[in-house]
């Protein structure tokens, strides 16, 4: 138990320390996919209007109801996009990971926030001005088209998370929320090894630490992934999106 402390509170330095070691604006927006097809007098101006924010785990990102006012990206983190039912029951609908953007369908409609947005671990998060979105999305063509797609996956995103509730037993749940994670364009920063706790995973899942790691046996039986202490290597991501319990 003590060696399991010391190595929680290491982990808990090194996570605070890459989260206080400063990385400008131009560097975050150089790993966006978007912002590498600007072009360099559009890519100056965002990065003269786009700004950063550190938020703790727990932290409320943003909160049903609110007015929509940026569009908001992932820098370095984990957030999980949720709703709270007025039986007070909550209900998560995705995660976004670095690379990923939100919000982009209500800016596009001018109407408040449908959902809170929590962070579940430190993050640092980059918050572009309403203005400057609608601004690129009259003068880039390229921005466009990456909007386009952006929401083509995320609508396919959200089919897919109706299908896994309705559907689904827990462990295929599990499976396809993990596998929904490594999508290459809505979480394009991530890679086949996450620093993720049972905790987040259940988080995002809808479901207990408890259950999910039983879930988290069960696909590593299966060859899908591998379970290490505080992090998943995804083995068979194909096998992930399509397993079935």
């Amino acid at each position: 138990m003590v060696v399991i402390s010391q190595t929680i509170a290491k982990l808990s330095i090194l996570r605070r320390i890459i989260m206080t070691t400063d990385t400008s604006i131009q560097d975050m927006l150089g790993k966006t996919i978007w912002a590498q097809a600007l072009t360099p007098e559009q890519l100056t101006r965002v990065q003269s209007e786009v700004s950063s924010r550190k938020i703790s785990a727990g932290g409320f990102v943003c909160h049903k109801g609110d007015p929509v006012t940026h569009w908001i990206g992932v820098h370095e983190g984990l957030l999980k996009m949720s709703s709270v039912s007025p039986e007070g029951k909550s209900v998560s609908f995705a995660g976004m990971a670095n690379g990923g953007w939100l919000g982009e369908g209500s800016l596009l409609k001018d109407e408040p926030r449908k959902y809170d947005v929590i962070a579940l671990r430190d993050s640092e998060l980059l918050y572009m001005p309403k203005a400057t979105y609608l601004w690129l999305l009259d003068n880039s063509i390229a921005f466009n088209r990456f909007l386009v797609t952006q929401l083509n996956e995320r609508l396919a995103l959200f089919i897919s998370l109706v299908e896994y509730d309705r559907m689904l037993e827990p462990d295929a749940r599990v499976a396809r929320c993990l596998a929904a994670l490594f999508n290459p364009y809505l979480n394009p920063g991530i890679g086949l090894e996450l620093q993720i706790s049972q905790e987040e995973i259940g988080n995002l899942s809808g479901a207990s630490r408890q259950r999910a790691n039983q879930a988290l046996q069960v696909l590593e039986k299966a060859g899908l992934l591998k379970v290490d202490y505080g992090s998943i290597t995804i083995l068979d991501l194909d096998g992930l999106r399509q397993f079935h319990s």
